[in-house]
């Protein structure tokens, strides 16, 4: 491993982060754990895995992912039209409230209020940062060599990630 490891395949990585999106702070490791995930395998979004090879234990970076290396273009099929009266009264009918369906095979999917008409309501299906630019601050805090146990089931476990 030498004195200063690097990011590397097979690595376990423990990061801070702090993700941007169109100026607004989404998500950031601040005040949490950090993020442990196990480098290479795909645990987090490709452009950001890529980015982080050859970084050292105590380096910081920004990190900007452009949509087709996050989480994918606006699918423009994405968008469904489901009649108003098939919505329980409960749910509000208001623009970015996100609610739970269930596909033709019974697989539940989030979905987000896209515009409300009288009697119809569109639905957006695509991920909420999908067609968005990722703005990442990164700093690894730690690299350590994985368990047999991570690498056969391809992610860290962490400390707090009892599977």
């Amino acid at each position: 491993m030498g004195e200063n490891p690097l990011v590397e395949n097979g690595q376990v990585v423990t990061m801070d982060y702090t993700l941007h999106v169109d100026g607004e702070i989404l998500d950031s490791s601040e005040g949490h754990e950090p993020l442990e995930f196990l480098q290479g395998t795909g645990n987090i979004i490709p452009g950001l895995e890529r980015e982080l090879y050859g970084m050292t234990i105590g380096e910081s970076k920004k990190v900007t992912v452009v949509p087709v290396e996050g989480y994918g273009k606006l699918d423009p099929n994405a968008f469904v039209n489901v009649p108003r009266s098939q919505f329980p009264e409960n749910i509000p009918m208001e623009v970015g409230t996100e609610i739970q369906v269930n596909d033709p095979q019974g697989h539940e999917m989030m979905a987000r209020i896209d515009q409300v008409e009288t009697d119809s309501v569109r639905l957006n299906f695509n991920h909420p940062l999908a067609g968005k630019d990722l703005h990442f601050d990164v700093k690894i805090v730690g690299l350590r060599a994985p368990t047999d146990e991570e690498l056969e089931h391809g992610h860290a476990h962490g400390a707090h990630n009892h599977e």
